[in-house]
């Protein structure tokens, strides 16, 4: 990472590489033996908003739960939320004021998945993510297509947006333009009212979590209301399988938050298991993924003065050893981590640049 203000968090440097941990299950199935499961150790790792999510899948896991069943359930709890306005329930709506919500999940024992995107009136796009990859022979349904599926399965429809997240949404369009006729509060002396609110202001927060059983079993979910303020319609990454999250049961997981389009355009997350089969440990991977963003962002208007990206995505890896990472094209940031034997706890991600500060 020449010339990178990056920082790596302190990996379980005990833990066998992939790649080594790899070698006799492919070299018994070269000889036409049945390959062994590498000796894992269960871990859950979720993005920095997913400490309880973690929590509660690894308390499934220590159960004896299925691990994709583990991390939707984690993920419910997030959705459920009202005050998290990134993630289901309250999430910030699209430019109209109607919630859209995407997600994905991905089963790596059956080696399948499933997903939603544009998904309006029912809080837990995760569980209807599931529902397509057991119920149905797609693997993406979008739109009215993917409410009705939801509806035929027994899910009632609900207002998702809460008064915080409308109030949110009212103040972004009142502060649109100056030019409109939409006008936040003011007094009679004010002039020009009304102000562009920054790019930077637009939330993008999205939940990602990935586990791996003590069998080796791997398993991952992501979920958001994507990109607040979006253009109806609007899909970014988390719903993408190779994009926003994916699996590979012979090697790890992985998955993204942040700018989807950037994340779309560079199919991060397939890459980063890819990487990991190749050896690199989850965190190199993840690093490789936000350099490779970094490379590929050409357009003018997506460029800070000094040619980086002005935007962030952050990306979260595990392996089938139970080893785990997280990086990012800006810094210092965090992700939650659960591995069973304390609770859930956030560790520092490394990253390639220092967020600048604030003028």
């Amino acid at each position: 990472m020449k010339d990178m203000d990056r920082r790596g968090f302190i990996t379980s440097a005990t833990m066998l590489g992939v790649g080594a941990a790899m070698m006799p299950a492919i070299a018994e199935r070269a000889h036409g033996a049945t390959a062994r499961v590498p000796l894992s150790r269960p871990v859950v790792i979720s993005s920095a908003n997913g400490v309880r999510a973690s929590a509660r899948a690894m308390e499934l896991l220590r159960q004896g739960a299925d691990t994709l069943d583990a991390v939707i359930a984690g993920v419910n709890i997030v959705e459920d939320d009202p005050n998290d306005d990134s993630v289901g329930y309250g999430g910030l709506p699209n430019e109209d004021g109607v919630v859209e919500l995407d997600a994905s999940v991905m089963h790596g024992p059956t080696c399948r998945g499933g997903a939603v995107a544009s998904l309006r009136n029912i809080k837990n796009p995760s569980k209807i993510a599931k529902l397509v990859m057991e119920r149905s022979d797609h693997v993406l349904i979008v739109g009215d297509g993917a409410l009705r599926f939801a509806k035929a399965h027994g899910f009632k429809e609900e207002d998702l947006l809460t008064e915080q997240s409308r109030r949110k949404w009212l103040e972004w369009k009142e502060r649109l333009s100056t030019e409109d006729d939409w006008l936040p509060a003011h007094d009679a002396a004010a002039k020009d009212v009304g102000a562009v609110i920054a790019r930077s202001e637009r939330l993008t927060g999205t939940i990602h979590c990935a586990a791996v059983d003590a069998k080796g079993d791997i398993s991952a979910v992501t979920t958001t209301s994507g990109l607040a303020f979006k253009i109806p319609g609007r899909v970014g990454d988390s719903p993408i399988l190779g994009a926003g999250l994916y699996v590979d049961n012979a090697v790890g997981a992985a998955g993204s938050t942040g700018r989807g389009e950037a994340n779309l355009l560079s199919c991060a997350s397939v890459m980063i298991v890819e990487w990991m089969r190749l050896g690199k440990s989850p965190e190199e991977a993840c690093l490789l993924a936000a350099t490779r963003v970094v490379d590929h962002t050409k357009m003018r208007r997506l460029l800070t003065d000094d040619g980086r990206p002005a935007f962030n995505v952050r990306y979260y890896a595990v392996n089938k050893a139970g080893q785990y990472g997280s990086a990012s094209i800006y810094g210092p940031g965090t992700f939650a981590v659960n591995t069973g034997e304390q609770a859930s706890r956030l560790l520092d991600g490394a990253y390639l640049f220092k967020t600048p500060e604030k003028q």
